[in-house]
């Protein structure tokens, strides 16, 4: 019996790996396609300015509602617009991407922001080629782009911290995961978060994790720390697939009564605050992003001067604003 369990696990493994990599394999040719035909010229045959949307992580639904946002834009705008991204989080791909794009030539560059200097110089290269970048979800201050368009990170993270001690109180213990150690825009919501809880002397981060924006790795974090931490009382995670993570490991680990905080409003974000699973989530506008940074970008080219920073609106999300289950 122990051997054919064994047997059907790893046919089961085995499956979810042709899966994953057939996936893989369909997002890199799509990718391959969209910068072949930049580099072609298919691109001068377009009726208005040619942008590329460059995501952190192709298929995240977080990204796919800024893609969402900047194609309304384009089409409402007269500008035809281009989404790729990694099919996982990489930042190394990101710069790869970012380089190829510069390279075929577009008239105007969307991405994410990131600290890093050889990802500066590929937006200054781009910038002195001719070829304007808007930084979009994360910026990228010391660069020569354009504009931020996104979240003012470290007070939304300053309304994550507010929103535990709000509903959890001054005293207890806190187990962070964070989307990445690398990206700009989680760690100044780390210093949102720890400005806000480090107030309260009772109230301790016992440790930072990341989840490398995926709910896999939130879970597996966050499942570690619980059991690193017998006196854990509350969770915050500061991606989107963070809560969700930390909520399975929940489960799986049987801990009653950890409270969880999350950001961003996936669909299975509210549902388990609904049931009251997690506390409150801090509520992005991402369509808005896509959309302010394509409405941005044409604005300059007609001329327009842009504001340093364009920040979009953030928000508390609870139980209370959606109806729990007991009210429905």
């Amino acid at each position: 019996m122990s051997r054919n369990k064994w047997a059907i696990g790893v046919y089961a493994l085995f499956i979810v790996f042709l899966l994953l990599l057939w996936q893989f394999i369909q997002t890199s040719l799509a990718i391959q396609s969209v910068v072949g035909q930049m580099e072609s010229g298919a691109s001068a045959e377009r009726s208005g300015p040619h942008l590329v949307l460059i995501s952190q992580e192709l298929d995240n639904p977080y990204w796919r509602t800024v893609e969402r946002g900047a194609r309304d834009a384009a089409s409402k705008l007269g500008a035809d617009i281009e989404y790729i991204g990694p099919y996982r989080n990489n930042p190394q791909e990101q710069k790869n991407l970012l380089e190829k794009v510069i390279a075929a030539k577009a008239d105007g560059i969307l991405a994410q922001g990131m600290a890093d200097s050889d990802y500066i110089g590929l937006i200054n290269r781009a910038v002195a080629h001719g070829i304007p970048v808007v930084t979009v979800d994360t910026d990228a201050p010391e660069s020569a782009r354009l504009t931020y368009v996104g979240t003012d990170n470290y007070l939304s993270g300053r309304l994550l911290g507010e929103a535990v001690v709000k509903t959890a109180g001054t005293r207890g213990e806190i187990g962070v995961i964070i989307g990445s150690q690398e990206a700009a825009n989680q760690r100044l919501r780390l210093e949102g978060f720890l400005s806000v809880i480090e107030a309260y002397p009772e109230l301790k981060v016992v440790e930072v994790r990341a989840s490398n924006i995926s709910r896999i790795q939130a879970a597996q974090q966050a499942e570690d720390l619980m059991r690193s931490y017998p006196n854990l009382t509350i969770m915050a995670g500061t991606s989107a697939l963070d809560a969700i993570g930390i909520l399975q490991a929940k489960k799986k680990s049987g801990r009653e009564g950890l409270l969880i905080f999350g950001f961003d409003d996936l669909e299975e974000t509210q549902q388990a605050i609904r049931r009251g699973d997690i506390q409150a989530t801090v509520v992005q506008k991402p369509y808005r992003m896509g959309y302010d940074a394509v409405k941005l970008m044409l604005e300059h080219k007609q001329g327009a001067a842009l504001p340093r920073e364009h920040y979009t609106e953030t928000g508390l999300l609870t139980r209370e604003d959606l109806g729990g289950e007991d009210s429905q």
